[in-house]
């Protein structure tokens, strides 16, 4: 059975019994001792039954332990026997009720299943231990059709820790699924005029107009929520979509310049009004001034090297290949394990000469994508204008060894030898390598 996804910590299960010793276990027999063990050997090799077996004659000598049943849930749950995985957990739950691991096992037993009532029971159990689980929550609630608790967990969620990107996707899904948008619309235009306040009550209602194309009721929802709370930066992220429809494009930016100095707004959200930014720049270049404006700021925000990146890409589709340059190395700063973005700025920085930079960048990223033999090709090529011939040369030799049925690039790296042997003054394989490059080329014609 597939396994639904978990969004928040509980996607991560803890093991805190990988490396259990004598303490862990309390005070038990050496017989005790060596079934149990032998249990967690057997587990490691993936033998669940033989460890069924051994922790079976673990309960025969002591029946008090959670960490026996613990590990017997594991077992049956590998097996998929999610039966006696999920009693198995709730024994071990019993002898020791606050122990976060165990409830999450159980937890995640009960998700396999689609159980969600007894997910949503153990989840109440885990709030107390750590409140992120509350997120979890309020997405099983939306599995299990719990509509209005999950609309309410939702909104407290927000309301004391900001609205984000995966929580406005449960509403909209909730939304979506229930489909009495009259009854919606009544119940946020009350919530609104009960707590003015409240700001996540308009940007649902302004959602739900928006998504039954009554543009204008959203705009004027949105505007509402500017008056009752002139500081609210979560109303910019509705309002600078109405003034771009409207041709306002002054009130359009100075919404968008909003959206990305506020605090309140998670970075997802902000790339997504970047992407409508970049967009619409490209429809009115008068405006590129305000764009590299707003990429000063980028160091403030959350997703820097996403963001980064999609500037470089924006600037190098305009053929601005310098502003495309410094954004992809401002990104590289940030995230260099990003091979595409490796490769983009490799490319440019080749272009524009920066030799010694694209030398130490392609080392860089050898040693964390040793076997891609672009790589080594734009390292010899960096080499090479430095005139280290040898050094080109052994890059070279190296990528071809990772070249696998690309032609192309196989006379790229012939061609580089060419020049790497002419400036050891190796006229021969210099001659050589020229041959081979010839008949691949005619191979290719």
């Amino acid at each position: 059975m597939a396994l639904l996804a978990i969004p928040v910590n509980s996607q991560e299960l803890p093991q805190p019994f990988q490396d259990i010793n004598q303490d862990d276990l309390g005070n038990v027999s050496d017989e005790f001792q060596e079934y149990f063990f032998e249990a967690l050997k057997q587990k490691g090799i993936e033998n669940y039954e033989k460890a069924i077996i051994a922790l079976e004659k673990c309960l025969k000598l002591d029946t008090e332990k959670s960490v026996v049943y613990f590990e017997l849930g594991k077992n049956y749950q590998e097996l998929e026997q999610f039966e006696q995985a999920i009693t198995n957990f709730k024994k071990a739950s019993e002898l020791e009720p606050q122990k976060e691991s165990i409830l999450v096992y159980l937890f995640q037993t009960y998700r396999m299943t689609e159980d969600f009532d007894g997910a949503i029971t153990t989840l109440k159990k885990l709030i107390p231990i750590d409140e992120a689980y509350k997120q979890d929550l309020a997405n099983l609630y939306l599995l299990n059709e719990n509509y209005e608790q999950a609309l309410s967990l939702l909104d407290e969620l927000d309301t004391k820790l900001g609205a984000n990107s995966y929580r406005n996707s449960l509403r909209r899904q909730i939304f979506a699924r229930t489909n009495n948008t009259v009854a919606q619309i009544e119940n946020l235009q009350q919530g609104i005029s009960d707590n003015p306040d409240v700001e996540q009550n308009y940007l649902n209602l302004i959602y739900i107009y928006s998504e039954n194309g009554e543009d204008e009721e959203a705009f004027k929802v949105a505007q509402e929520l500017l008056d009752t709370n002139p500081g609210s930066t979560l109303a910019h992220l509705a309002l600078y979509k109405f003034y771009l429809s409207k041709g306002d494009t002054e009130a359009a930016v100075a919404s968008m310049k909003i959206v990305f100095e506020s605090e309140e707004i998670d970075a997802e959200s902000k790339f997504k009004v970047l992407n409508d930014f970049l967009n619409f720049v490209q429809e009115n270049p008068t405006y590129e001034e305000d764009l590299i404006e707003v990429a000063g700021n980028l160091t403030e925000w959350e997703d820097a090297p996403k963001l980064y990146e999609q500037l470089g890409r924006y600037y190098l589709k305009r053929n601005n290949r310098e502003d495309a340059l410094k954004f992809f190395e401002l990104g590289l700063k940030e995230n260099p394990g990003n091979f595409e973005l490796t490769k983009n700025t490799l490319l440019l920085q080749l272009e524009f000469e920066k030799y010694e930079a694209a030398k130490g960048l392609s080392g860089e990223a050898l040693e964390g994508f040793p076997s891609q033999p672009m790589l080594y090709l734009f390292q010899a090529v960096a080499l090479n204008k430095l005139m280290d011939f040898e050094s080109a040369k052994e890059s070279l030799e190296d990528g071809l060894d990772y070249l696998i049925d690309d032609t192309l690039m196989e006379i790229d790296f012939y061609s580089q030898l060419i020049i790497s042997y002419s400036g050891m003054k190796n006229a021969d394989k210099a001659e050589e390598y020229r041959q081979k490059a010839e008949n691949l080329k005619k191979e290719t014609n």
